[in-house]
């Protein structure tokens, strides 16, 4: 795999954890959410959750580019850096705590990521 593609799947990954953020946002900022259907549609329509959505309607569109160039045996695991993206970036956003466990997950995670990437 050329850097190029790794470089597209991280991008990738990014936008997808982009538009988590802005989902939890955007739920923590709700009124009513899920208390009735007219909450739920307001939920839908807001700035932040439509935000999400874009975003993820772009990150599908580069996904499938993706999957037309790269086995998915291989893109799919390095999309799993997302764990370790949303975890340090809610710890520092949404000041969730980031514990030696999750720590140790992402390290592991990043380990599996790197022997399944550097043979291919």
């Amino acid at each position: 795999m050329t850097p190029i593609y790794f470089f597209l799947i991280l991008i990738n990954t990014l936008i997808l954890v982009s538009g988590q953020f802005l989902w939890k946002y955007g739920m923590q900022h709700s009124t009513g959410g899920f208390q009735s259907f007219l909450g739920v549609v307001r939920l839908f329509l807001s700035p932040h959750v439509l935000s999400g959505l874009a975003m993820y309607g772009v990150a599908t569109v580069l996904w499938l580019f993706i999957l037309s160039r790269v086995p998915l045996s291989l893109a799919y695991p390095i999309q799993s850096l997302a764990y370790i993206f949303a975890a340090v970036g809610a710890y520092y956003v949404f000041h969730e705590p980031l514990s030696a466990a999750k720590i140790a997950g992402c390290v592991l995670i990043l380990a599996g990521v790197t022997l399944i990437g550097w043979k291919g």
